[in-house]
């Protein structure tokens, strides 16, 4: 099983303000929905009250540790995220985690391919930040690149980082 990061982080790194993703970017949203469309998706707690609700044509995995948790129908709770990719990996062939910042720090040392979109801003007043993670090794392929326009009110970058079958990884348990 492949297990997958997928992001959009400032230049700044960060992914957060407010409990909500600082910018409105369609076209990266629509390289999310390509990516992740008929995979299993994992999530936090708080990266799923984002929107409250299942994103269509993919398993969506809440994790969390409270027990009485109560998500949309169509979503799947889990308590930790070991769990979430047990219960995701019956499913397919690639998992992918998308959020929240906790998650992406955790899975990193375990994950074969990181999608990442760079976003060319800065948010000062951001909240959230992934950390920034060392690609060092990794082969790294540039998707596309976005200019600013009237849609996306900053350009964009996003990459593909796949860590070469020869390097070991992490387990997540």
């Amino acid at each position: 099983m492949k297990l997958s990061l997928i992001y959009a982080r400032s230049e700044d790194h960060c992914i957060g303000k407010a409990g909500h993703i600082p910018w409105r970017l369609p076209e990266d949203f629509a390289h999310f929905k390509r990516t992740t469309m008929g995979k299993p998706i994992l999530m936090g707690r708080k990266t799923y009250e984002d929107h409250t609700s299942a994103l269509p044509g993919r398993l969506n995995i809440v994790i969390t540790r409270q027990t009485d948790y109560q998500a949309a129908e169509g979503v799947v709770v889990a308590p930790s995220l070991v769990e979430a990719v047990e219960l995701a990996r019956r499913q397919s062939d690639e998992v992918f985690i998308i959020g929240g910042a906790a998650f992406f720090a955790q899975a990193f040392p375990a994950a074969d391919t990181v999608y990442e979109t760079v976003v060319h801003t800065t948010v000062p007043e951001g909240d959230t930040f992934i950390p920034a993670f060392d690609f060092t090794g990794w082969v790294t392929r540039t998707l596309q690149h976005h200019p600013a326009d009237g849609r996306h009110p900053f350009a964009f970058t996003v990459y593909q980082h796949e860590r070469p079958p020869s390097r070991l990884r992490a387990s997540l348990g």
